[in-house]
């Protein structure tokens, strides 16, 4: 009876170190093959129960470790998270380096980054995570790159774009957008004009793609950084936030608008600095008519 009961106790032991385990699951480094036969680098760490798991996508000439403040943030929440070395960077350079790379053209390699992703989602598919539970979370031309692959996976949940331009690279970001019905988050540093610019103009296209449902549009701002640097310094926690509640609470149709009548910028009544109105207006146009 007493070797009964030990024997109890043991398999008790090891099951409940076996659940701790699982919820302090480490990262572990893996190897993505791309359908064109890249080998990409990458770091994976399962999520805890319900959570969802976030891909993470670099900016130009940088690499997975750039994402470090914020692997590190989603593991303390919860979040699993698959972040790699696009082709070209880090240590997935097996069939060349970015410097290499043509810097325009519909075909470079820049634009079959798409199919990193595809080896990304390919990877979770076969932990038995569906595109529904996953998030593309991309910085500079990382964010183009989710953009563009929303066009291949459009049951992906939530995007979330940190300093998308309009074109980085011969990747475009604004036409997938017209499409894409999920949830987006965009951020922008207002000290690049010209990106913010850009950025809110994605983030336009977006409202009209979302018709009635734009409480599914996070637009976040900063002001004297951008990509990565902006993420760590002031979007970190925000971006959490988000990723707990992707879609905001519907506004009511007579909330107040307020309007700082010296600069002729709005504010949303989310607290959120937006791009002056009458510039947007005059480029939206333009864009939606391509």
């Amino acid at each position: 009876m007493r070797f009964f009961h030990f024997k109890v106790y043991t398999v008790l032991g090891l099951l409940f170190m076996l659940s701790v385990g699982a919820l302090h699951a480490k990262e572990a480094a893996v190897t993505l093959t791309t359908q064109d036969g890249w080998k990409l680098a990458a770091v994976y760490q399962p999520a805890q129960s319900e959570k969802q798991t976030v891909i993470l996508l670099h900016d130009l000439n940088k690499n997975k470790e750039a994402f470090a403040s914020l692997k590190e943030s989603l593991s303390k929440n919860g979040f699993g998270y698959l972040a790699l070395d696009l082709r070209g960077h880090g240590q997935s350079t097996t069939e060349g380096s970015v410097r290499s790379f043509a810097k325009e053209g519909v075909d470079n390699q820049f634009n079959k980054m798409t199919r990193d992703v595809d080896a990304a989602i390919g990877f979770l598919k076969e932990k038995r995570i569906s595109p529904e539970q996953i998030i593309l979370l991309g910085a500079g031309l990382g964010a183009n790159v989710a953009a563009k692959s929303t066009s291949f996976w459009p049951d992906i949940s939530a995007i979330a774009l940190i300093s998308p331009s309009a074109n980085v690279r011969g990747v475009l970001a604004i036409p997938p957008m017209r499409l894409y019905k999920g949830n987006i988050l965009i951020a922008a540093g207002a000290a690049d004009k010209k990106m913010f610019l850009e950025a809110s103009i994605i983030r336009n296209v977006a409202y009209v793609t979302a018709n009635n449902e734009t409480e599914k549009i996070t637009f976040l701002t900063a002001y004297d950084l951008k990509s990565h640097e902006m993420l760590d310094k002031y979007l970190i926690t925000t971006v959490l936030q988000w990723l707990q509640t992707p879609k905001r609470p519907s506004i009511l149709p007579d909330a107040p608008t307020s309007v700082n009548q010296s600069t002729h910028t709005q504010v949303d009544t989310s607290g959120l600095v937006v791009a002056p109105s009458q510039t947007e207006e005059a480029l939206v146009p333009s864009i939606l008519g391509e």
